[in-house]
């Protein structure tokens, strides 16, 4: 056991040269290799040692956080090998070697060499591109463990004149024939004077969950929050968390001894979900403080918010920009550029939107896809992609005035941002650019984001307004046929 133990020290000694230099030989392995056959208790040592020298260089390159002094040592394929062997954590790459491209290459060789990727193709990461990109404004920010970005064709649709102003609008999709669909009701819609779009409410919502220890203390604590000393409170909380952030209102719901409090908030030109949830836990602190510190927080989100899934509350509620488009089409303009007539649509979109949506129990979906424009805006300009479920609440109406076509969209929900987020990587940005919407308003709070629903609402209506007529003249799937299928 000597020998195992001296050789145990040589092991780790070694080890340590070669940290701090990579071409050190690995003598320790030679002797090994030379010895264990007439000392088998140094295959113990061996091992033991082995397990000593993985953490000393995982503590090595863990320490380097930021700097990348140590990590920078070692070549790409001693740490792909590391990283396979489970000596270095690849997550931790990018804080450990201070080098967000290095980083990320070393991972994509990490993943390829696992046996539990399924590929048979021994370079499937090459069609996945991960060069021409700052991975430093993505770290904690936008995405972890990263190996690259996924291109999406973006097309233009377009020009759409909303509110008087002629706009190119941005389609990222891999659907054939959406953005010229939207392009051909966009012409339409700008033939007839254009589409007119309004705000109706803006404010982002969050609702904790909270458990008291009696129905009567539950009541308790709704009753103080729906008061006037409660507000005042509540209104401070939110003001001291950022100055970008206005506390514009709760709601309240019982369950049993359960109280979901739905906050509502102003907040800028951001879609404001981080801003709001940090504005309620404060809330709730400062509401303990206040004679509830009984109260326990099940949960900062308790679904009646609601996030990122079909809900009845932000059909009827709200949240974040409620807008209304509307354009009027001149009879002679729905039948040149859309190959039908402003009677045909209506009856279609009654059938379809209104009543087929109602015999399918349809919730905030009483529409033809509305969902396709938002999701491919929402891609374009580093939206939450998400939260494109609520977003796409919508309903179609359509009627006729004299001759003409009346359609319009009303959108309860879409849920935007121009600062935050995906909105700070260079391309979505260029895009905001394109809409003039990048950023925050120098016109005041919130108008860019406002701007930025208004023209989603607009070009959904573009939308409806051209794949209704598509339906009304029998010609969706021809043109489908002709754009969507390579010939």
């Amino acid at each position: 056991m000597l020998l195992g133990t001296v050789y145990a020290a040589l092991v780790v000694h070694t080890s340590q040269l070669s940290l701090k230099n990579p071409k050190t030989p690995w003598i320790a392995t030679e002797l090994k290799q030379s010895a264990e056959s007439s000392h088998p208790s140094i295959v113990e040592a061996y091992e033991t040692a082995e397990r000593s020298v993985a953490a000393l260089e995982s503590s090595s390159l863990e320490n380097s956080h930021g700097a990348g002094q140590s990590g920078n040592r070692y070549n790409d394929e001693y740490l792909i090998k590391s990283c396979v062997e489970g000596q270095i954590d690849h997550r931790k790459l990018e804080e450990s070697l201070g080098d967000y491209t290095r980083a990320v290459k070393i991972r994509r060789q990490f993943i390829q060499n696992q046996r539990s990727t399924v590929s048979k193709e021994p370079n499937f990461m090459d069609s996945v591109p991960f060069q021409n990109l700052d991975y430093s404004s993505i770290f904690h920010r936008c995405c972890e463990n990263v190996i690259g970005y996924v291109p999406i064709p973006v097309g233009i649709a377009g020009p759409l004149v909303i509110d008087g102003e002629p706009l190119y609008v941005p389609i990222a999709t891999t659907e054939g024939a959406l953005t010229a669909s939207i392009s051909r009701g966009a012409k339409a819609i700008s033939m007839g004077g254009g589409a007119t779009a309004f705000l109706n409410a803006n404010s982002i919502t969050r609702a904790p969950c909270l458990k008291f220890l009696s129905l009567s203390r539950a009541r308790q604590a709704k009753e103080w929050l729906e008061s006037g000393d409660a507000e005042e409170i509540i209104k401070s909380a939110f003001s001291g968390t950022s100055g970008h952030i206005t506390f514009e209102g709760l709601t309240t719901f019982m369950v049993g001894e359960l109280l979901y409090v739905r906050f509502k908030a102003f907040t800028g030109d951001a879609m404001g979900m981080n801003m709001v949830s940090i504005a309620a836990d404060n809330a709730l602190a400062c509401m303990k403080r206040s004679g509830f510190e009984d109260m326990e927080v099940i949960s900062l989100s308790g679904n009646v918010c609601s996030d990122k899934k079909s809900a009845a509350i932000n059909w009827l509620e709200g949240r974040g920009k409620s807008v209304s488009a509307q354009a009027r089409i001149p009879a002679k303009v729905v039948e040149s550029v859309l190959k039908t007539t402003p009677s045909a649509l209506v009856e279609l979109n009654t059938a379809k939107n209104l009543i087929g949506s109602a015999i399918s129990c349809s919730l905030g979906g009483f529409n033809a896809h509305a969902s396709n424009t938002v999701s491919a805006i929402f891609l374009a300009t580093g939206q939450d992609v998400a939260q494109n479920v609520e977003s796409s609440n919508c309903i179609t109406t359509m009627s006729l005035v004299a001759d003409d076509l009346l359609i319009s969209v009303t959108m309860p929900s879409i849920e935007v941002g121009t600062v935050g987020g995906g909105t700070i990587l260079p391309a979505q940005a260029s895009l905001l650019d394109l809409l003039g919407v990048r950023g925050s308003s120098p016109h005041g709070p919130g108008v860019n984001s406002a701007k930025l629903a208004k023209i989603i609402a607009s070009t959904v209506l573009a939308g409806e307004l051209s794949v209704c007529a598509a339906l009304a003249s029998n010609d969706l799937v021809r043109s489908h046929q002709k754009l969507n299928r390579k010939r």
